[in-house]
């Protein structure tokens, strides 16, 4: 089953620095324009866990919404930059679920988040998987 999440999210240079400072990455070439100029992109980056951050948010309507915990997070992988303006978007393929071995009343869903910008390239990729209640409570 392959999930597609909406909306997406446009990354504003406010986001970026309030990330930036609440995670105390102070990276120049996050917040520096004319040191960023000299880097290898040309422009300030987008802080990569907060393209991580926004696209979990962006699949929690779908995946994780009535979800009992998060379990984990893993291959996390950064496909391509990001920059400030960029809009991204993220679709999720469910791989695999089984149910608790601990608790017969839950089950545990794996999905794979795949990320994309506004022109369509792959910026990220993920792993997660998710222990929900077996029924749905209303």
């Amino acid at each position: 089953m392959v999930i597609k999440h909406w909306p997406g999210k446009t990354i504003t240079e406010s986001d970026n620095n309030l990330f930036s400072l609440l995670t105390m990455n102070h990276h120049p070439v996050h917040l520096d324009q004319h040191y960023a100029k000299s880097a290898i992109h040309g422009k300030v980056l987008v802080v990569g866990t907060l393209v991580f951050s926004l696209a979990v948010g962006l699949t929690v309507r779908d995946i994780s919404g009535r979800a009992i915990a998060n379990l984990n997070y893993s291959e996390i992988i950064h496909l391509a930059p990001v920059f400030i303006g960029d809009t991204i978007y993220a679709e999720s393929t469910i791989v695999s679920k089984r149910e608790s071995r601990s608790k017969p009343d839950r089950g545990i869903v794996k999905v794979n988040t795949l990320v994309t910008n506004h022109k369509g390239e792959q910026v990220l990729s993920f792993f997660r998987e998710v222990l929900l209640p077996k029924r749905v409570q209303v």
